[in-house]
């Protein structure tokens, strides 16, 4: 059985396993299990392409989950691996500083969101760093997706890369945050 350090791991697993035809998208509904002593959390639900059922079972970390958007404490994940989180990431990063560019200051607030996910999920990769190396090993590399973008690009999940990420990420979401405290003010100069 699958274990997820917090619903946010859950559910991008989820995101990251589509179904059979290709779709993400399930309405899922969530219980939670207690089986022995272990808690499960069960979502389940219809593929809203297909009208597959859709089902995954996570067996919960014993520890208190970190608030959201954080995935996890400070080990890494046993479900997804550093080339997924770099993935989701990136995908995010791009996307959101996009929009960051084409958007007045004092509405970048609605971004906060993206842009923290993206922070956790680049937090998560330096979790697969083994202590006193710089650089994570390919056998961290599980999926398919990992794998292909570690063969593709191996240094970017060198330490100096991957710290590199977190702060720049870090630097717009405190950005944000700084706009925001001045009421979104965009002529303060920031």
């Amino acid at each position: 059985m699958l274990t997820a350090r917090s619903s946010a791991e859950a559910h991008l697993y989820m995101d990251l396993h589509r179904c059979e035809c290709g779709s993400g998208d399930f309405d899922r509904q969530h219980r939670l299990e207690l089986r022995g002593d272990v808690l499960v959390a069960v979502y389940e639900g219809a593929c809203r392409q297909c009208g597959s059922t859709r089902r995954f079972e996570f067996r919960m970390a014993e520890e208190v989950p970190p608030p959201p958007p954080a995935f996890g404490g400070p080990e890494p994940s046993q479900i997804i691996d550093p080339g997924e989180f770099e993935a989701v990431a990136g995908r995010l990063a791009e996307s959101t500083g996009i929009q960051l560019l084409n958007t007045p200051e004092s509405e970048h607030y609605q971004f906060r969101g993206a842009i923290a996910y993206a922070v956790a999920a680049y937090e998560e990769m330096l979790k697969f760093l083994p202590p006193g190396e710089d650089s994570i090993p390919a056998s961290a590399f599980t999926s398919e997706v990992g794998k292909a973008r570690y063969r593709r690009d191996p240094g970017n999940y060198d330490r100096d890369i991957l710290e590199l990420n977190v702060r720049v990420a870090r630097a717009v979401l405190n950005d944000i945050d700084e706009v925001s405290a001045k009421g979104g003010d965009a002529t303060s100069g920031t």
